[in-house]
């Protein structure tokens, strides 16, 4: 069935308007002018129901193809306020950056952290050899009950890795002037990851031609994603 059967637009348009969402700190209407500076005039609000409706689809296909995470997960959590409630984003990463799963939650004790840790196990395959968290005891508590053997680090100022990651997270829920609802914040938050994940290039730690190889790739990926 073809992914974009009764859209005016071609997917190529689509595909980079959404790319352009989640890939940079932009608003719907930034989008919208930006096209209108390359002739295609499309409204901002076609351009959010595409976000809404195709995000969801290429990040499954890019988690598909995704060539595994590391063995080492940093495991954090930070609230995020959506209409005058405080709920906590539960995120991981690996020792490369990338994001292993985000979830949203509306508590963080032993309940929730277990849940997480369920989705984690899943989304890796398997059980990693380490996991650093801050001291929260919902950690221990997961911990104890569904992964043992893993060895766990609580150690001071280790966690900072996964701390950082929410900064980008923090920038975007400013740019959009907070999220509207905990559906929309956990759609946003899954898309995005996805995306950032398939970018997430070590610019910092290569040099520019092998980082230019290295970009060349990720837009194969995005490209073989989206058609």
């Amino acid at each position: 069935m073809n992914t974009y059967k009764r859209h005016r637009f071609p997917p190529e348009i689509i595909s980079y308007a959404v790319w352009l969402y989640y890939r940079f700190n932009l608003s719907h209407r930034d989008i919208e002018d930006l096209l209108a500076e390359r002739g295609i005039t499309v409204s901002y609000e076609s351009i959010r129901l595409w976000c809404i409706k195709f995000g969801p689809k290429y990040s499954k296909r890019l988690k598909r193809k995704h060539r595994g995470f590391g063995d080492t997960f940093y495991v954090d959590e930070v609230f995020v306020k959506i209409r005058g409630k405080q709920h906590y984003l539960w995120r991981a990463v690996d020792q490369d950056g990338e994001v292993v799963d985000v979830f949203l939650q509306a508590r963080r004790d032993g309940a929730s952290a277990k849940r997480f840790f369920k989705r984690l196990l899943r989304s890796h395959g398997g059980e990693p050899r380490r996991i650093v968290t801050d001291k929260l005891r919902s950690y221990g508590v997961a911990h104890r009950e569904l992964i043992p053997d893993v060895l766990h680090s609580t150690k001071q100022c280790e966690n900072n890795r996964a701390e950082q990651s929410h900064e980008t997270t923090r920038v975007r829920e400013r740019g959009m002037r907070k999220f509207k609802s905990v559906r929309q914040a956990q759609r946003f938050f899954t898309v995005h990851a996805a995306v950032t994940n398939l970018f997430n290039l070590g610019r910092h730690l290569v040099n520019a031609e092998h980082y230019r190889n290295l970009r060349i790739g990720a837009f194969s990926e995005w490209s073989s994603a989206v058609t």
